[in-house]
């Protein structure tokens, strides 16, 4: 009895499969080619005149961060008791700060701190909130219950209260300020792939995979988690604004980068105490902190309109 069933099952199986290979092959041979989508789509995205000015502040900056202490030699912490406060001229572009130090040598290594945070902080709260946010949607039940019940706690708090209260626990530092602006991105991650990943489980490809065997490893990361990057594309570039921002915020309030470091909220923070005396102090860095952010924060709503169907069709 016990193998005929087993045939049985098996037999089952096998009649199972096959009609859910065929409908995911045509899903697949229906589709374009990935690298053919995506190109279209970055297509649509470079079509908006301000996608394609944010891009060029972002290169910029990534320029700055990059080459940019290389083409503008100098030492950020050289100070010259001769050259204190001096405005912006031919020998210092952007002017010096309280100490002598060059401002534009200053705010090129800033540029390096400012994306480190940003990229930083992002990645901690991306790789956290994807992860999570795959296993609760693909387990469900109690694994569900208490991932989401950890976002919702997370959520609950008001999200400055809740950066500063880890920035207070760890220790002022740029590093803290990375891991609690992460903790704070994470459930955002966890509650948009979890949903994506409830709609793509049900999914005839995702089905045939899983009964013909394929590991779970296999099942999230080779056939969920690539038909969420674009949603996780467009919350990263959207929350590297905010971090930066935030970033910025914690070393003007001295939880974030502590000086004599050459960052953009740090610097803005000193620029503070000579608005009137010197006031490219506070003005340069601050521009400097809002265009970028502006930048990220205009790319991302570009994706979102290209990249989200929904959005695109509204």
């Amino acid at each position: 009895m016990s193998a005929g069933r087993a045939m049985d099952e098996a037999v089952v199986d096998r009649a199972t499969v096959r009609p859910l290979a065929e409908v995911a092959e045509a899903e697949a041979e229906a589709a374009p080619p990935r690298s053919q989508r995506t190109l279209r789509l970055w297509l649509l995205v470079l079509r908006r005149p301000t996608s394609v000015v944010s891009l060029l502040i972002i290169l910029t900056v990534l320029f700055l961060a990059v080459p940019g202490p290389f083409v503008v030699p100098g030492d950020p912490y050289k100070t010259n008791i001769l050259q204190l406060l001096q405005p912006p001229g031919e020998a210092y572009p952007l002017g010096t700060d309280e100490l002598g130090r060059d401002l534009l040598v200053r705010i090129v290594h800033g540029a390096r701190y400012t994306l480190y945070a940003g990229l930083a902080a992002v990645f901690i709260g991306c790789l956290s909130g994807t992860l999570f946010g795959l296993i609760a949607g693909y387990f469900g039940g109690r694994v569900d219950f208490v991932i989401m019940g950890l976002a919702d706690v997370l959520l609950s708090f008001p999200y400055f209260l809740l950066v500063v209260v880890i920035v207070a626990v760890l220790g002022p530092s740029l590093t803290t300020a990375m891991i609690a602006i992460g903790v704070w991105t994470a459930p955002y991650y966890m509650r948009v792939i979890r949903a994506n990943t409830l709609e793509l489980k049900v999914r005839p490809f995702v089905e045939a995979a899983v009964i013909s065997g394929e590991t779970t490893f296999n099942v999230l990361f080779r056939h969920i988690l690539p038909n969420c990057m674009s949603q996780v594309l467009v919350l990263s570039t959207t929350y590297m604004s905010q971090a930066i921002l935030m970033a910025a915020a914690l070393s003007f309030l001295g939880l974030g980068a502590q000086p004599p470091e050459p960052e953009w909220g740090a610097m803005t923070a000193v620029g503070r105490e000579y608005m009137f005396q010197a006031p490219h102090l506070l003005y340069i860095p601050a521009a400097f902190i809002f265009v970028t952010a502006l930048a990220f924060n205009f790319l991302g709503d570009a994706l979102r309109d290209v990249f989200d169907p929904r959005s695109r069709d509204r």
